[in-house]
């Protein structure tokens, strides 16, 4: 491994670090905690308020409240009423993202505040789910996408290429949530056409089909979900795709191909479209996190149980395990994308290397 890659892993510990400590404080600097949401449901049912003593039993319960140092108690004791209380907060969550940082090393992202079931249970529970919509959304879009792009770029102005363009340009412009209840209502309802399901994964008696009729079935229920999707990156992957391959096809290396008399495929996909690949690796970099992240809106629109989901309703009942797990994960796997991209770079273009990156 050259000297470049491992001073990117080396500084890829800190900044993790440093994600992982702002997302603590803004998780804990939130108003309203789960401690909080259960005694107001309480109440709720209850005439009878629950004693402090009662509250801080559940906060140590779910490890929103630890027993702070005999020294540091007498510390902050005598100090005035609002700094001791500013103290008293810093101390315990200090304490607690120490214990939460030393689980995290040993892959142990804890118990969910929603189910109690491990945190990391639930997550491999909902990944594949996301996986699966998400490969398929990135297959099709990109294998369509970045050849369209292509032959729109070379035939600039050209009647299909402003046909393409508004196309896109309408794709573009319509809100997801909108397209998605349009293709329940037209395709799902029983009002109109009735090809599709409402929702879920699969239908009733799934376990008991044969393997091919499962993936049938998963795949019939999954053509909706992937085409309120793909509509919206069809249309930037293209349009992104035209833009830099018209920046490539006016460099003097491109004009030179041509005058030379070469073959118009090598010149359209050796010299053009590999150089044009360099704002595409870019673009890639966004795609592990976002292939694990999942959909929120599709996913809730769908109930489709993937990451989406998950982490929307991990933040609507202040799921701190759930939702410390879930960012730390795309953060590392943001970075990871980050290290592949450099290295995606040197194999689109030979003049990239590590060396020279290291020596700049």
């Amino acid at each position: 491994m050259s000297a470049y890659l491992l001073k990117r892993l080396l500084t890829m510990i800190p900044t993790l670090f440093g994600i992982m400590l702002i997302t603590f404080l803004i998780v804990r600097l939130a108003p309203g905690n789960p401690v909080s949401l259960k005694i107001q449901a309480a109440q709720g049912l209850k005439s009878t308020a629950l004693s402090q003593e009662v509250t801080d039993q559940m906060l140590k319960l779910y490890g929103l409240k630890v027993d702070l140092p005999a020294g540091y108690e007498n510390f902050i004791k005598d100090k005035p009423a609002p700094v001791r209380k500013a103290l008293e907060w810093l101390g315990q969550n200090t304490i607690q993202f120490k214990i939460w940082l030393v689980n995290v090393c040993q892959l142990n992202f804890g118990m969910s505040f929603k189910d109690h079931r491990p945190v990391l249970e639930k997550i491999r529970e909902a990944l594949p789910i996301t996986l699966t919509l998400n490969l398929l959304e990135f297959l099709i879009a990109y294998l369509i996408s970045i050849p369209l792009g292509v032959y729109s770029a070379l035939g600039r102005e050209s009647a299909v290429d402003k046909g393409v363009m508004v196309l896109l340009f309408i794709l573009y412009s319509l809100p997801t949530f909108w397209v998605a209840y349009l293709l329940l209502m037209y395709f799902a309802s029983g009002d109109h056409l009735n090809w599709f399901p409402l929702g879920g994964l699969h239908s009733e008696g799934y376990e008991t089909y044969p393997f091919l009729m499962k993936i049938g079935n998963l795949m019939w229920h999954l053509v909706l979900p992937v085409i309120t999707m793909v509509y919206g990156s069809f249309a930037f992957i293209t349009r992104f795709s035209r833009s830099t391959m018209l920046e490539v096809v006016k460099q003097d290396y491109v004009r030179t191909a041509w005058a030379k008399g070469l073959p118009r495929r090598q010149v359209i996909w050796k010299h053009a479209f590999r150089n044009s690949l360099i704002p595409q690796i870019t673009l890639l970099g966004t795609l592990l996190p976002a292939l694990l992240g999942g959909s929120v809106i599709i996913e809730q629109i769908f109930s489709i149980p993937g990451m989406g989901k998950l982490a929307f309703e991990a933040i609507s009942s202040r799921d701190y395990p759930t939702i410390m797990a879930i960012t730390t994960i795309s953060a590392f796997l943001t970075l990871i994308s980050l290290l592949l991209s450099d290295i995606a770079y040197a194999f689109a273009d030979p003049r990239i290397s590590f060396e020279e990156k290291q020596q700049a």
